[in-house]
């Protein structure tokens, strides 16, 4: 029977389990494949609660963002309207505006939520 995960010890052991069930063929829709999904489930919510990754700062956000797509620091700057104010927001020195957030978001898909962050 799966309970839910409440110490390191059983957190090690469903890891474990799962990567067992994980190197056989598992069909879809069987007891095995439903077993897979609630103990990946239960492993998920443990690391939520015990191991959080914190958001990353917005302007790192947008870097990283703009490495992944393959876009310059030119190109952010003609995406936001303000070509003399990228340097300044790039550098901490401005803040974002919500305009600016609401295009980050629709155009490089940053979660708002990282680009409203105090930064």
């Amino acid at each position: 029977m799966l309970k839910p995960i409440k110490s390191e010890e059983q957190y090690e052991a469903a890891l474990a389990h799962i990567y067992e069930l994980m190197q056989q063929d598992i069909k879809e829709g069987s007891p095995m494949s439903d077993e897979l999904e609630v103990m990946s489930i239960l492993v998920k919510e443990y690391e939520l609660e015990h191991y959080p990754i914190p958001s990353p700062n917005p302007i790192d956000a947008i870097k990283f963002r703009l490495d992944q797509m393959g876009l310059s620091e030119k190109e952010l700057g003609e995406l936001l309207g303000y070509r003399s104010r990228k340097s300044e927001i790039l550098s901490g020195k401005r803040k974002l505006s919500l305009a600016m957030i609401r295009k980050l978001n629709e155009v490089l898909h940053i979660p708002a939520k990282v680009l409203i962050q105090a930064y």
